[in-house]
């Protein structure tokens, strides 16, 4: 009886000492638009990071808010500067409203293709962008660039002429100056919004990311997919960012580890990104979507139009705009 209460009360004192552990933990709230658990690679390389932080035993954890659940998909860039969020996972130019320079990272033609992407961000260009992102409140904790490409319920896009007269969201000011001087009318709104548009008949089509079309199920809305091909004019960065408020309030164990954590994340979208597109085509196909894409006499009427309108836009009106872009374009 003796041996069983000494027995007892170890195992309580273990228990008390674990949960004293346990609520020692500096608490990191990471938020996402993106659905959970589905596959979608924005939230799994924020779960990834979580896992990793977890075994690093640096006293920190993460808990993951994914689908809108803890901040909607604007609200979330203004909660990080402000210290009100701590970790997302976030198209960047859905702040260009407060920072026009992030207009940059999704600019029509500026991206080739990964490998491009991999370069641009140990670049000048990239350099310029993250001194932004600073100042505004944030550091990046990984790099990502995703591709995408346009569908429509209405008619295929393709060449400028395709896009006249349908109701287009486009992610961003750089593609809607575009699209909008190609004669497509405009609405904004987050990627998480657009098959309710769809399905309302707001929108006849959109452009977002390849993964945003597999996770949010536009296969469903839409007659018509172009994919990214050879000729891809969408490529926007969707960087995990930790608040700099936070950041400086961690010690340098947990900062080492959360660093450690995003080259993981990073390493495991660069061997994932590749196969998106795909994945993406092979669903839509299943779904009796038609697939087709842009020629290259295609991709150049279009960049034409990006030159005359967000590219010069972007160049007179952004501090730095020229400079910014000149930085992109010098990285072959």
């Amino acid at each position: 009886m003796q041996r069983y209460l000494i027995s007892t009360a170890a195992a309580l004192g273990l228990a008390i000492a674990a949960s004293s552990h346990a609520s020692a933990d500096t608490v990191l709230r990471a938020s996402h638009q993106f659905p959970g658990g589905q596959g979608d690679v924005r939230d799994e390389m924020v779960q990834m990071m979580a896992r990793h932080v977890a075994e690093a035993d640096v006293g920190l954890t993460i808990e993951v808010y994914p689908g809108q659940s803890l901040f909607k998909a604007r609200e979330q860039w203004s909660a990080i500067a402000r210290g009100r969020l701590d970790i997302t996972s976030l198209p960047l130019d859905y702040a260009s409203g407060r920072h026009p320079e992030f207009s940059a990272t999704l600019m029509p033609g500026l991206v080739r293709n990964q490998a491009h992407a991999q370069r641009l961000n140990d670049s000048e260009y990239m350099e310029m962008i993250k001194a932004v992102i600073l100042e505004g409140g944030a550091r990046v904790l990984s790099d990502a660039w995703l591709s995408g490409g346009f569908a429509s319920s209405e008619q295929c896009v393709t060449s400028p002429d395709t896009v006249e007269g349908q109701n287009f969201r486009a992610a961003g000011p750089a593609f809607e100056q575009m699209l909008e001087a190609a004669g497509a009318s405009i609405a904004s709104m987050p990627s998480s919004e657009v098959y309710t548009a769809m399905q309302t008949g707001v929108l006849d089509a959109a452009n977002t990311s390849s993964m945003s079309f597999i996770s949010f199920r536009l296969y469903e809305q839409v007659e018509c997919l172009t994919e990214p091909g050879d000729f891809a004019l969408w490529y926007m960065y969707e960087p995990i960012l930790i608040s700099e408020q936070v950041w400086q309030g961690l010690n340098e164990e947990q900062q080492a580890a959360l660093m450690e954590a995003g080259e993981a994340a990073e390493a495991f979208f660069a061997e994932e990104a590749a196969a998106i597109d795909q994945e993406m085509v092979d669903l839509y196909e299943e779904n009796g979507v038609e697939v087709v894409s842009m020629s290259e006499e295609d991709y150049n009427a279009w960049l034409d139009i990006a030159k005359e309108t967000s590219y010069k836009n972007f160049a007179d009106n952004v501090p730095n705009g020229q400079a910014i872009i000149d930085a992109a374009l010098a990285v072959e």
